[in-house]
């Protein structure tokens, strides 16, 4: 675990920090190739300059996101934000339930929209349009 997210896990209640340590290891476990960081000040994963999954402490929860995970056809994951994000949330590690997350994961890294060039593209758009 790099020193960013160590410190983002260690500035969590006990009880938050064990839903991200899990987080982080069923994520680390299953995405080898990714590059993870603090990103817009929590954990994220990315492939490839994407933003995949990331988790965040919210007041009452812990926040698991994955960017395009409305494409997942996955009824445990709810809609996030105003594009494909979706978002599933746990108030204790015994909510976390491995199976899946490693199933939205493998998802997540065959399914994904392009986020890190959604900019660049928009502006193309807008000029087609």
């Amino acid at each position: 675990m790099n020193e960013a997210i160590r410190e983002y896990h260690d500035k969590q209640a006990e009880s938050d920090t064990a839903i991200c340590d899990a987080l982080y290891d069923i994520i680390s476990r299953n995405m080898p190739d990714s590059e993870s960081k603090v990103w817009h000040g929590h954990p994220v994963w990315f492939l490839d300059g994407n933003p995949i999954v990331g988790y965040s402490k919210l007041k009452g929860d812990v926040r698991l996101m994955f960017w395009s995970g409305q494409s997942f056809d996955e009824p445990t994951l709810l809609p996030a934000g105003t594009f494909k994000a979706a978002e599933i949330r746990y108030t204790d590690v015994s909510q976390i339930h491995s199976d899946d997350l490693e199933r939205y994961l493998k998802k997540s890294i065959t399914v994904q929209w392009d986020y890190k060039n959604i900019v660049k593209n928009r502006g193309r758009l807008d000029r087609l349009v």
